[in-house]
């Protein structure tokens, strides 16, 4: 996965057609310039809780999953959370990393019980940001 992050910055880098999925990739990757030299110079690095560094393509990837649950509205009504949040923050690259968190939450939650990700409760950390 890494290898297509630093594949589709470069394409960009080099005006290179991009495939739909690629404009998606680097359109993250516009928002995060505190990454870009990482997508091309420490593809291979660990990233590990210990290091206290952010892993990059793990928080660039929930970007790209939250589009995506946007896009489709999925869970049902995420897309009307995500319209009230970039307007309560006017700004919607801040709105998606509180709704982040919430998702990172939502996944770590269901990493540690080996379970699927509780949707419902997703939705419900989602709209108590918007109140």
């Amino acid at each position: 996965m890494r290898r297509a992050w630093a594949d589709a910055w470069r394409k960009h880098c080099e005006n290179v057609p991009l495939t739909p999925l690629e404009r998606q990739i680097v359109a993250v990757v516009e928002e995060h310039p505190e990454y870009q030299d990482t997508l091309v110079q420490e593809i291979d690095r660990e990233y590990t809780p210990a290091a206290g560094r952010t892993n990059p393509y793990l928080h660039m990837g929930l970007h790209l999953g939250l589009r995506d649950q946007v896009a489709t509205d999925r869970p049902a009504g995420i897309a009307a959370v995500y319209g009230v949040l970039v307007n309560q923050f006017g700004d919607r690259h801040v709105a998606e990393h509180r709704m982040i968190d919430c998702l990172a939450e939502t996944l770590w939650e269901a990493g540690r019980t080996a379970g699927t990700p509780d949707e419902t409760r997703y939705l419900e950390r989602l709209q108590r940001l918007a109140r």
